[in-house]
């Protein structure tokens, strides 16, 4: 197993899926019996990020745990089973395996039709999430990228409420369309550096080093290939109206998962692809991304302050929070990645905790309005403060894991050289007390005050096995606020390997025949001024 790590953590719940389904054909196991074994399959994958935890060493550089094999050698393609993990990816992997077995717990009584049938589809998307943040390869990234949307599909619309079928449907036309792009993306980059890999890292190295020559109107529409395919997950203004669908129809399962880690192969994807491979496109459209990022923030929200339901104001909150990423990216200063890369972390645990709270109450009271809560406080003591130290979280109160993301990206952005880079700063901090407000208030209506609803007198308090999924979570975010250093510093190498794989292109492009930088103190600025001149000749 140690020389295949990573590829027994990404099959793991694979395998797990068809011993379940065996469990049911030979051995006639009851459904109580078929979650106990999915849960016990959810703690493999688990288990095995101990051992890629303990082995990932934070100082070496490019990819760890590597496994290579050939796979595909036809039709001209030389397509590998290529899989390794770095910075980028590493807590990425973590926090699907977790996720995944929070999901198991928390739909322990609230899934009670096709039982098997739900753990195998999550246990299959388990598989898609890991592969695709493990994938070396463009071919097979693509491959898992596709994989764990069919999972998802079925998770919306057979176990999701009302409208899901318009919710699944909705969700798969945006994300096909987005994966249609990147593919044709994919194979023009594959032919473009000369027919002979999909490697990552080779494709990577040829930018960096300018062996990968690319006129600018080319890495223009392979950039938005790449980039529309992630800001359609991520997701970003104006590609954000699947997702509040998305997450009020689905099922608790597959709100956390669509919050916890669907979003972030978004911002993965930014910095695993577009940042290195097109730096020139990058430099161009950053303003318009952060923009973007900044119109996200606001609107998620104030839209979020008006939202009558429970589940539509966190989903609406995603789209905020999630516009802090795109901005920190699209700074492209260390600091500013790095803080995107822990505020998708941070809110992958806090908000997919808020998604189980409201199963709780949606468990309990059987609906989200929040004018139908009041005073729980009293009869809900522990999960009051279990639902107080998660939305705090996700307001970025300090000590708490949302304010470090939220203000490494702050800073990151404000020190940029972004044009406009101070008001974009701003903006977006000022953003952050309407999260405060929106937040706060949903806390004030949900737990204090007096009970009107002769229902929320006696609730029952949380029990064992919800303890046992919201606990955590509650001890992460706090342990992340004060200690974020453990997850900063296995992220740092690999993000100064994106910086420079940007900042390596920019330069050769700028000292190609025809023009020489004269200077090498010669300021960005009038570097790119020097650029402009050099294309128009």
């Amino acid at each position: 197993m140690g020389g295949h790590l990573l590829s027994w953590l990404t099959f793991a719940p694979t395998v797990g899926a068809l011993l379940l389904l065996f469990a049911r054909v030979l051995m006639s196991a009851r459904e109580e019996t078929i979650r106990r074994l999915a849960l016990a399959l959810s703690l493999i994958p688990l288990g095995l990020c101990i051992p890629v935890l303990m082995r990932f060493d934070p100082t070496a550089s490019g990819p760890q745990m590597v496994e290579r094999a050939p796979w595909i050698r036809f039709f001209g393609f030389n397509v590998d089973y290529f899989v390794g993990v770095d910075g980028l990816s590493l807590w990425f992997v973590v926090l699907s395996a977790l996720l995944v077995t929070i999901s198991i717990l928390a739909s322990w009584r609230a899934i009670d039709q096709h039982v098997l049938e739900f753990h195998i589809f999550l246990l299959l998307l388990e598989t898609g999430l890991i592969g695709v943040f493990v994938a070396l390869d463009l071919f097979l990234f693509f491959i898992f990228w596709e994989v764990m949307l069919v999972p998802m599909y079925f998770l919306i619309g057979i176990w999701g409420y009302e409208r899901r079928i318009y919710a699944a449907v909705k969700f798969i036309i945006y994300t096909m369309v987005g994966s249609a792009l990147m593919l044709a993306a994919i194979i023009s980059l594959y032919y473009l550096n000369g027919g002979t890999t999909f490697d990552i890292l080779a494709i990577t190295e040829n930018a960096r080093a300018g062996r990968l020559a690319l006129a600018p109107q080319t890495e223009r529409w392979l950039f938005w290939g790449f980039a529309l395919a992630f800001l359609i997950k991520v997701p970003l203004f104006p590609f954000h109206t699947w997702l509040p669908d998305a997450h009020v129809e689905a099922p608790t399962a597959g709100s956390v998962i669509l919050a916890g880690v669907l979003l972030k192969m978004g911002g993965y994807g930014l910095l695993r692809f577009n940042l290195p491979l097109f730096p020139h496109a990058t430099e161009e459209f950053a303003g318009l991304l952060c923009a973007l990022a900044i119109l996200s923030i606001i609107y998620g929200a104030l839209v979020s302050m008006v939202q009558p339901d429970l589940k539509k104001l966190i989903a609406y909150s995603s789209v905020s929070h999630m516009g802090f990423v795109v901005l920190g990216i699209m700074a492209r200063t260390e600091m500013g990645m790095q803080g995107a890369i822990f505020q998708m972390l941070s809110h992958g645990i806090s908000t997919g905790a808020l998604f189980v709270i409201v199963g709780v109450l949606s468990e309990r009271r059987h609906t989200r309005v929040i004018a139908e809560f009041g005073g729980l406080a009293r009869p809900m003591p522990v999960f009051s403060a279990l639902f107080g130290i998660l939305a705090l979280a996700s307001v970025a109160l300090p000590t708490l894991s949302g304010f470090v993301g939220e203000f490494l990206v702050l800073v990151g952005t404000y020190t940029s050289e972004l044009a406009h880079a101070r008001a974009y700063t701003v903006l977006a901090a000022t953003a952050m007390i309407f999260s405060a407000a929106y937040m706060l208030w949903m806390l004030e209506r949900v737990l204090f005050g007096e009970i009107t609803h002769e229902e929320n007198r006696h609730l029952p308090d949380v029990n064992r096995r919800e303890r046992l999924t919201l606990i955590p979570m509650a001890v992460l975010v706090i342990v992340m606020g004060v200690l974020p250093n453990p997850i900063l510093r296995r992220t740092d190498r690999a993000i100064s390997e994106v910086k420079q794989a940007a900042h390596g292109a920019v330069l050769v492009q700028w000292e190609s025949p025809g023009w020489r930088m004269p200077n090498p103190a010669l300021s960005k600025g009038a570097a790119r001024e020097r650029m402009g001149l050099m294309r128009r000749r």
